[in-house]
C-alpha cells in the first residue's frame, strides 16, 4: 500500500498521456468532497460540496475546499460533475460558481434540481447544465463519461466512469448495494461488471462504512419500527432526518397516512428540498396528509407528525431551537416522542447528545440510532465493498470519501481481493495523484486548506481567528488601559481592567495593578517610550498573574494612551 509522504513537495508537470488527480476535499474527513481530473491540459471536477463546522469552528457556518490550486485555471474546466444532492457533494458548487459563472454541471434530474433551488437562493443565474441518467454517455472535452445507477440515502445517485487516454477511472460516488430500496433502484453490478472486463485503471472508492463488517441493512427494514413508533406515541411525533432524505420522508408520510396522522415540515431547506423532490415525482405525497407548519397547531397532538431538520445538532437548526424551547411556534411537551432518524457524523456526537438532553429534559420520549432500528447507512459497508473489488477487478485502487480510518481499512479490503499492496494509493487532501502508463502513483502535493464561510464573508477567518475565537471561548478576555504622562513620563492613569469570561468582579484584577505599573515606570525610567513594548510588558505582566493566580490563559488587549 503506496503511503504519502508527509514532506511531498509540489508536483512536477504532468507527464504527456497521464491523468492526475488532485483531491481537493472528502479524503480524511466526511464532506466536503471535491476532486481534480486533469488531462491534456484540460480539467474534469467531480462534486463540489462542504463540510459541516465542528465545536472547535465557532462562529464558522460552512467549511469549503479550497479552489486555490486551480484559481488560476478555471477556464480549462471542461465540467462540474455532480453525482447524487447531498450537501457534502453540491453545497460549495454556489461558491465556485461565483468564480467563474458558465462551467457547465452535469448531473441527474433530481440532482441538478436541488442545486437549482440552492442557485436561486444565492441569487446566482442558472448556468448550462446537462441532465444525465444511468446508462447515457457524454463527453466534455478529452473526458469521455458514462454514468451508472447507484443506490444511496437520496435517489437519483450516479458513479461515473471516465474514460481518457489515460484509461479508465471508476468512480463510485456515495453508495450501497441495498437489494430492496424503496425506488426500486439498485446499484448496476452488471455495468460495473462490464466496467472490470473492459480494464478499470483506477478504482475511486466510499470508504465511509469499510469499517463495518458485513452488509448493510435495507431501508424497508425501518418502515415497520416506525410503525411500532407511531403505534406507541399518543402524542405529538417530531422526526428530524437530513434536509435530503427523501427515502426516510417518504417512509414517514406513509406511516403517518397508516396512523391518521397529519404531516408538516420545518426548516426551510427541508420544505424547499421535499417541494422539489414532489414536484419530479421522487416523493409521493399522499392526498390530504401535508398541512402547514402553524395549521398543525390547531390539531390534538396525536394527529401531528412534524419532520424537521437538526439530525446533527446544528445549533441553528429547528431541532435545536424546538429543544433550547425558542423555536416559534413548536414547544416541546411532557410526552411528546422525537425520532432523530439519521447516523451521527464524525466530529457531530456532543451536539447530538446535547440535542437528545434538552428534549429529553423537558420530558420528550428520544429514539434514535443507538436504542432503535430509525435509520439505516447509505455507504456500503465491507461485505458490498469486498463484492465491488471482486467484479470490478481493478489495477489500481484510491481510496476516497472517509476520515483516515475509514479509508485504511477500505485499502485492506482492496488488498485482501488481490490488488496488489503498491497499487492501493492511500492520498489525502491536496495529495496529487498520477494515473501513467496504467500505474496510479502519488506525484505530490498542492496546498489544500479549510476555506471557512462566516455570515456573508468567505475566507476571511483564518486558523488564527478561530484560535481566537477558541481562546475568547475557553479562556475569557481582558483588556489593560493604562495612561501615560507624556511630559513626567509616569503612569498618569490606570490601569483600568475589564475582565469577561471570569466569575470574579473586576476587583478581582487589583492584586495585578501595582506590578503593572512598576514594570512600565521601570521602562519610562530607561526612556522606552515606544507603545508597542509598552503594551507587551503589560501582556507579559497579566498574563504571568492570570497563569499563576487561575490557572488560565486568557487573550489580553493591552491599550496605552498618552495625554
Amino acid at each position: 500500500m503506496s503511503h504519502p509522504h508527509p514532506e511531498l513537495s509540489a508536483p512536477a508537470p504532468l507527464k504527456k498521456g497521464g491523468l492526475r488527480i488532485t483531491p481537493l476535499g472528502g479524503l480524511g474527513e466526511v464532506g466536503r468532497n471535491m476532486t481534480v481530473f486533469e488531462y491534456d491540459g484540460r480539467l474534469l471536477v467531480v462534486d463540489c460540496g462542504v463540510l459541516f463546522p465542528e465545536e472547535n469552528h465557532p462562529g464558522v457556518d460552512l467549511i469549503l475546499p479550497d479552489f486555490d490550486s486551480i484559481r488560476d485555471r478555471l477556464d480549462d474546466i471542461e465540467a462540474l460533475v455532480l453525482t447524487h444532492g447531498h450537501e457534502d457533494h453540491i453545497g460549495a458548487t454556489p461558491y465556485l460558481l461565483r468564480e467563474r459563472g458558465d462551467i457547465p454541471l452535469v448531473g441527474s434530474e433530481l440532482t441538478l434540481a436541488l442545486l437549482g433551488s440552492k442557485l436561486r437562493e444565492h441569487r446566482l443565474k442558472e448556468t448550462v447544465h446537462h441532465q444525465v441518467r444511468e446508462g447515457d454517455r457524454v463527453s466534455f472535452g478529452p473526458f469521455d463519461l458514462e454514468f451508472v445507477a447507484v443506490n444511496h440515502s437520496i435517489p437519483d445517485a450516479l458513479a461515473v466512469a471516465i474514460r481518457t487516454g489515460a484509461g479508465l477511472v471508476l468512480h463510485t460516488g456515495d453508495f450501497k448495494m441495498d437489494q430492496l430500496p424503496l425506488d426500486g433502484r439498485i446499484t448496476d453490478l452488471r455495468a460495473f461488471a462490464r466496467l472490470g472486463d473492459e480494464g478499470v485503471d483506477l478504482f475511486m472508492t466510499d470508504s465511509t462504512n469499510a469499517e463495518v463488517p458485513g452488509f448493510t441493512t435495507s431501508e424497508k427494514d425501518i418502515a415497520p419500527v416506525l410503525d411500532r413508533v407511531f403505534h406507541q406515541s399518543d402524542q405529538r411525533l417530531i422526526v428530524a432526518c437530513f434536509a435530503s432524505h427523501i427515502h426516510r420522508v417518504q417512509q414517514v408520510l406513509d406511516a403517518a397516512v397508516a396512523h391518521k396522522r397529519k404531516v408538516a415540515y420545518v426548516g426551510r431547506s427541508m420544505v424547499r428540498n421535499m417541494g422539489v423532490a414532489k414536484e419530479l415525482g421522487y416523493l409521493k405525497v399522499p392526498p390530504g396528509v401535508l398541512v402547514d407548519a402553524k395549521e398543525l397547531a390547531n390539531l390534538a397532538p396525536e394527529k401531528q407528525v412534524l419532520i424537521s431538520t437538526g439530525s446533527q445538532g446544528e445549533p441553528m437548526s429547528a431541532l435545536s431551537r424546538i429543544a433550547q424551547r425558542n423555536h416559534n411556534f413548536v414547544h416541546i411537551e411532557e410526552g411528546d416522542t422525537v425520532v432523530l432518524a439519521s447516523s451521527l457524523i464524525p466530529g457531530n456526537e456532543n451536539a447530538v447528545y446535547r440535542v437528545i438532553n434538552g428534549l429529553a429534559r423537558w420530558g420528550a420520549n428520544v429514539v434514535h440510532k443507538g436504542n432503535a432500528l430509525v435509520h439505516v447507512s447509505g455507504h456500503a459497508s465491507a461485505g458490498e465493498l469486498l463484492y465491488c473489488y471482486n467484479i470490478v477487478k481493478p489495477r489500481n485502487v484510491l481510496p476516497i470519501h472517509g476520515e483516515i480510518r475509514h479509508m485504511r481499512a477500505n485499502a485492506e479490503l482492496a488488498r485482501a481481493t488481490g490488488v496488489p499492496a503498491d497499487r492501493v494509493v492511500m492520498a489525502e487532501d491536496g495529495i496529487v495523484v498520477d494515473l501513467v502508463k496504467g500505474r496510479a502513483r502519488v506525484a505530490g502535493k498542492v496546498d489544500c486548506g479549510y476555506v471557512f464561510v462566516d455570515g456573508s464573508s468567505v475566507g476571511d477567518i483564518t486558523e488564527t481567528s478561530l484560535k481566537d475565537r477558541r481562546i475568547l471561548g475557553e479562556e475569557g478576555f481582558i483588556s489593560v488601559i493604562v495612561v501615560i504622562d507624556s511630559v513626567t513620563g509616569k503612569v498618569s492613569g490606570g490601569p483600568e481592567i475589564h475582565a469577561r469570561g471570569f466569575a470574579e468582579s473586576d476587583a478581582t484584577f487589583d492584586a495585578v495593578k501595582p506590578a503593572i505599573v512598576d514594570a512600565l515606570d521601570k521602562l519610562l525610567a530607561d526612556r522606552v517610550d515606544d507603545t508597542h513594548q509598552l503594551q507587551q510588558s503589560i501582556r507579559r505582566v497579566v498574563g504571568r498573574w492570570v497563569s499563576n493566580t487561575h490557572r488560565r490563559r486568557p487573550m489580553i488587549i493591552p491599550v496605552v494612551i498618552e495625554a
